[in-house]
C-alpha cells in the first residue's frame, strides 16, 4: 500500500470510529486518496458521501449537515483555490459554533513556491476562524505513522465537537494534508484496505479493537460546567432569545416562574409557550411603548440583534441600560453582548429563594401581552386587506403561512435579510418546528446548499418534511447548489423563493433615500427567469397563487425525485408560458406537466413567490403604522 493511500484509509477509518456519519467531497486530483477512501467506506455503508462540483456549495452543504445533526462533518477538497472557496462556510461555522473537519489536500513541500500547478500557501489559510489547525506530515512508510494519524484525527474530532477541554464550543478545524504521488491505490488494492503486508508497510494500520476510537473523550455534561447565577425576583424582567443552538427550556421555565415576557427570534427555537410574544419587534420599535416598558433585568441567550429595536432594548434606549443584564455563555470565552451592557456572564440562571410576586397576576406581563395582542391584530388586519383579492400573497403573509403550515417534526431554514425578519415579525408561537438560519455571520452565501444539507441530516435522524424560505438574491447566489448528481442523496425539501427582483431589505434602510444610485447599486434588479434555471437543473417548478394552497405543496415525499422550484409569483405572469420548465419537471417525475397549485411534490422542489419591492416596502410601513396606532390606543 502506498503512503498516500494508507494515510487516507486510516483517516477515513478513524473518523468513522469517532462517529462520522456524513462526508462532503468536491472532486480533484490531489485529493484522490481521500476521495477514494471515503467512497469505499460509503459503499460499505460506513458513512454517507455527498459529492458537489462547486467547492462553495460543497462547504455550505457540509455546514447544513453539521448544523442540523450537531455532529462533525468531513469536508474534502483538492489543493489550490479550491480550499479558498471553503472560507465563507468556515467563517459561518466559527461564528455559529458548527462542527466541521476541513481536509484540504496539498502539494508536498518540495513543490511549493516553485510555480507548480494548483499550489498556493494553504498553511493556516482560515486564520483564527478555526478552532485548531494542523498540517500533517507528508505520509511515509515508517513505524509509528498509524498511531500518529489516528491520534491526530481524534484530536481534530474532539476540537471540532467541542470536547476534550479545549474551546468547549463546537466549530471548524482545518487539517492540511500534503500528498505525494502515487495518488491512487496500487494495482488491485482496495482504496480502504488496512493491511500490514500490502506494499511492505512496516506495521499494522489497524485501529483499536472493537472499532473504538484511538482517543475517547469524556461526556462534557459530566464536567464542572459553568456556574449558575441566582437572580432576586424583579417584576420588570425580560427574556431575550437570539439565534443559536441551545436548550431554551430552562429559560422558558424561568419566564413562567418570574412572569417575564419571552422575546424570541425564530432561530432560537424558543418561540413557544404562553409568555412568547410574536409581535415583540413592533413593540420594541415603538418609542412610546419602549419608554414606558424599560426592563430592570434582562436575561439573554444566543446571538440577539435581529432588529434595531431589540438592540435598542439591550442598550436600554431610551434611557439608561438595564440595571442587570445576564448573558448566558455558549462556552468559555464565547458569549454575545452586541450592546455591551452585560453585567454578568453565566452558564445558567435561576430565581433566588425568597419573596416573589405573583407571576400570573403580574401587571408587567399583562401589559406586554395586551400590547402584543393589539399589534398582532393590527398586523393581521393590514395583511388581510393589503390587496384587493382575498388571500393574495405578500412576503409577510408568506412567512406566516409557511411557518404555520409545516407539520410537527418539520424543519424550516430561513435566509438572512428579509425572510428571517418577516418570520420574526409574523411567525406565531408554536412547538414541533425546528428553525435554522445562517446567523453566525448573517451572510446570504450558500443557503440552498446549507438548507439541503440540513434537511438531509434532519431526515436521516427521523425528522419530517423541510422547507427553506429564501429571497431571490440568496437563491441566485447559490444557484450552483441546485445542480446535484444523479447518485447523490436528496432530501424532502421545498425551496420557497420570494422573488422581488432585487435586494428588498435595502428599500427599508437609509440607502432608499438616494433615488439616483439606489436601484443599480442597492436594488440590483436581475430579471432572472427562475423557471429556466429550474429547467436547466432538472428541477420541478410550481407557482403559488394563493397562500391557502401552500400547505398542499409542502406535503410529504411522493414518488420521484428532483428539485421542485416553488415560485410564488404575484406580480408577473410571463412565467406561465414556460412550457419547457413544466415539461422537464414532468419528465423528471415520470408524470404530466405540472405547475398548478394543487400538484404535490416530493424530494427536492422549489416554490417561487414573485412580489414587488415597492409594494412590499409600503406594506411593511402600513403594518408598522397600524401597530403603532394600536399601541397608542392602549396608553
Amino acid at each position: 500500500m502506498n503512503p498516500s493511500t494508507a494515510l487516507a484509509a486510516v483517516l477515513a477509518d478513524e473518523l468513522i470510529r469517532c462517529g462520522l456519519r456524513e462526508a462532503v467531497l468536491a472532486p480533484g486530483s490531489r485529493s484522490a486518496p481521500l476521495a477514494l477512501a471515503l467512497h469505499a467506506r460509503a459503499e460499505a455503508g460506513g458513512v454517507r458521501l455527498h459529492v458537489r462540483i462547486d467547492e462553495r456549495s460543497a462547504s455550505f452543504l457540509a455546514l447544513g449537515l453539521a448544523k442540523a445533526s450537531r455532529r462533525p462533518v468531513a469536508l474534502v477538497c483538492t489543493s489550490g483555490t479550491a480550499a479558498a472557496h471553503f472560507h465563507a462556510a468556515v467563517i459561518e461555522a466559527d461564528e455559529a459554533g458548527v462542527p466541521l473537519i476541513v481536509l484540504t489536500a496539498d502539494r508536498p513541500p518540495e513543490l511549493r513556491g516553485t510555480g507548480a500547478s494548483q499550489t498556493i500557501d494553504q498553511l493556516k489559510l482560515y486564520g483564527s476562524a478555526v478552532r485548531w489547525f494542523c498540517e500533517l506530515g507528508v505520509p511515509e512508510a515508517l513505524p509509528g505513522m498509524a498511531g500518529y494519524w489516528r491520534s491526530l484525527t481524534c484530536r481534530a474530532w474532539g476540537q471540532a465537537a467541542g470536547l476534550g477541554g479545549g474551546h468547549g464550543v463546537p466549530g471548524p478545524v482545518h487539517l492540511n494534508v500534503p500528498l505525494r504521488d502515487p495518488l491512487v491505490p496500487d494495482d488491485g488494492e482496495p482504496a480502504a484496505a488496512l493491511t500490514a503486508s500490502s506494499g511492505g508497510w512496516p506495521e499494522s494500520l489497524d485501529g483499536r479493537p472493537g472499532n473504538r476510537p484511538w482517543t475517547s473523550f469524556a461526556d462534557p455534561a459530566a464536567g464542572p460546567g459553568w456556574p449558575a447565577i441566582e437572580l432576586p425576583w424583579a417584576e420588570r424582567g425580560l427574556i431575550i432569545c437570539g439565534d443559536g443552538d441551545y436548550d431554551a427550556e430552562p429559560l422558558l421555565r424561568l419566564a413562567g416562574q418570574a412572569g417575564w415576557p419571552v422575546l424570541a427570534e425564530p432561530s432560537s427555537n424558543a418561540r413557544r409557550g404562553p409568555n412568547a410574544l410574536p409581535a415583540y419587534a413592533y413593540l420594541l420599535a415603538d418609542p412610546g411603548f419602549a419608554a414606558a416598558h424599560r426592563p430592570d433585568v434582562i436575561v439573554s441567550a444566543g446571538r440577539p440583534g435581529l432588529s434595531r429595536g431589540q438592540l435598542a432594548c439591550l442598550r436600554g434606549a431610551p434611557g439608561e441600560p438595564p440595571r442587570r443584564h445576564v448573558v448566558l455563555a455558549a462556552g468559555p470565552g464565547r458569549w454575545s453582548d452586541p450592546a455591551r451592557t452585560a453585567t454578568d456572564v453565566a452558564g445558567s440562571v435561576r430565581l433566588a429563594p425568597g419573596p416573589a410576586g405573583d407571576p400570573a397576576g403580574s401587571a408587567w406581563l399583562a401589559a406586554w401581552r395586551a400590547a402584543d395582542a393589539a399589534a398582532r391584530a393590527a398586523s393581521d388586519e393590514v395583511l388581510a386587506v393589503a390587496r384587493p383579492l382575498p388571500d393574495s400573497l405578500s412576503e409577510p403573509l408568506l412567512a406566516r403561512t409557511l411557518a404555520a403550515a409545516l407539520p410537527d417534526g418539520g424543519l424550516l431554514w430561513a435566509a438572512s435579510s428579509l425572510p428571517v425578519r418577516d418570520l420574526d415579525q409574523h411567525m406565531r408561537p408554536r412547538s414541533g418546528l425546528r428553525v435554522l438560519a445562517s446567523r453566525g455571520a448573517s451572510g446570504i452565501d450558500g443557503l440552498i446548499s446549507a438548507a439541503i444539507g440540513a434537511a438531509c441530516a434532519h431526515q436521516a435522524d427521523g425528522g419530517g418534511p423541510a422547507a427553506a424560505l429564501l429571497g431571490d438574491l440568496a437563491f441566485l447566489h447559490d444557484a450552483a447548489g441546485l445542480f446535484i448528481g444523479p447518485d447523490e442523496p436528496r432530501p424532502d425539501l421545498c425551496l420557497v423563493v420570494a422573488n422581488n427582483d432585487g435586494g428588498g431589505i435595502f428599500s427599508l434602510l437609509e440607502q432608499a433615500a438616494l433615488p439616483v444610485p439606489f436601484e443599480r447599486v442597492f436594488g440590483t434588479p436581475h430579471g432572472a427567469d427562475l423557471s429556466s434555471l429550474a429547467a436547466a437543473a432538472g428541477i420541478g417548478y410550481h407557482r403559488l397563487e394563493r397562500a391557502a394552497d401552500l400547505p398542499a405543496l409542502l406535503g410529504g415525499p411522493a414518488q420521484g425525485a428532483g428539485a421542485q422550484l416553488a415560485r410564488i409569483e404575484r406580480a408577473r405572469s410571463q412565467y406561465a408560458r414556460s412550457q419547457y420548465a413544466r415539461s422537464q419537471y414532468a419528465r423528471s417525475r415520470g408524470g404530466r406537466a405540472g405547475g398548478a397549485a394543487g400538484d404535490r411534490g416530493g424530494g427536492l422542489r422549489i416554490i417561487e413567490a414573485r412580489t414587488d419591492r415597492a409594494e412590499g416596502t409600503e406594506l411593511r410601513k402600513k403594518i408598522s403604522a397600524a401597530c403603532a396606532a394600536a399601541l397608542a390606543g392602549l396608553r
